[in-house]
């Protein structure tokens, strides 16, 4: 099977590397030519346009940015004209359930296949292979890929026949991820009122019922003035506002991702969208001190 893969972006680039270690011939396209040299390097040929990389290719998969940028690449750029007859596209980006609908009927009206494959895992899983992959997609469709798939993710889930299923459970799980990082900002903002020492309340509360993945990976970072940057405020702008327009769309109120989303935008709206998410305390650290 031949495959273009468009988005060589921090997950992007170790994800082709594994299609490529696995066997798959690969054809790959980024707006950076640092990142379509390191593609090159990985031993990917590299295009220099999207629709280069789709030609003739069986498949296609986009880890773009967003919505806007994916439908640019397949109606614009010309992938899909460039894309095999019954070839398929892999839309792996985290985009609104709606707008995937609207992008896969185009795609299916061409005689072509689509799968709304969203992962979830960050950098550290596309590094190592082991992405969550949430898939809407006819059965046919989601077996043809899955062995791409597992060459990327070791968690293949198959939601739905429908595009959409996927987008709309990738955006569950960003509405968890961001509430729980703000709620453990929240928690050692009380703690730092009263005068606790925050490393006291982390492992008093990452041993207790209180616990979760988010706390222990970024209730450490919460306690540092400035961390490494693993995920930034910034994306968690996106993903939350993502939920809350899947919110919209299905009439389903969401207020604790509505809260959780301004504090991130509060945030970001003071200039530090580009720090590590957990630093979304700062923001409470203004509300109950009245300085950063």
């Amino acid at each position: 099977m031949n495959i273009a893969f468009i988005g060589l972006g921090s997950m992007g680039t170790p994800m082709a590397r594994n299609l490529i270690l696995a066997g798959f011939p690969l054809a790959g396209y980024d707006l950076n030519s640092n990142a379509v040299a390191a593609f090159a390097a990985n031993g990917g040929k590299p295009a220099v346009t999207a629709q280069a990389a789709a030609a003739g290719a069986d498949a296609v998969i986009l880890m773009v940015v967003n919505a806007a940028q994916a439908e640019q690449a397949l109606f614009d750029g010309g992938v899909l004209d460039a894309l095999a007859p019954a070839g398929t596209v892999v839309l792996m980006a985290t985009c609104p359930p709606g707008a995937v609908k609207t992008m896969a009927a185009r795609v299916e009206k061409t005689g072509r296949s689509f799968l709304d494959a969203p992962v979830s895992g960050g950098v550290a899983g596309a590094e190592a292979a082991t992405l969550s992959i949430m898939v809407g997609a006819p059965k046919a469709a989601f077996e043809r890929m899955a062995p791409v798939l597992r060459a990327l993710g070791d968690k293949l889930f198959h939601v739905g026949t429908e595009a959409g299923q996927g987008a709309t459970v990738k955006v569950v799980n960003q509405l968890l991820c961001g509430v729980h990082i703000a709620v453990a900002a929240e928690g050692f903002a009380l703690a730092n009122k009263v005068g606790i020492d925050p490393k006291v309340i982390l492992e008093i509360l990452s041993g207790s019922a209180a616990a979760s993945w988010m706390l222990k990976d970024r209730g450490p970072r919460m306690l540092q003035d400035d961390p490494a940057v693993t995920s930034t405020v910034d994306i968690f702008v996106k993903d939350l506002g993502l939920v809350l327009e899947a919110g919209r769309e299905a009439k389903a109120a969401l207020p604790l991702a509505a809260a959780a989303y301004q504090m991130f935008l509060a945030t970001s709206g003071r200039g530090d969208g580009a720090i590590d998410d957990s630093q979304v305390i700062r923001s409470y650290d203004l509300l109950n001190r009245g300085q950063p």
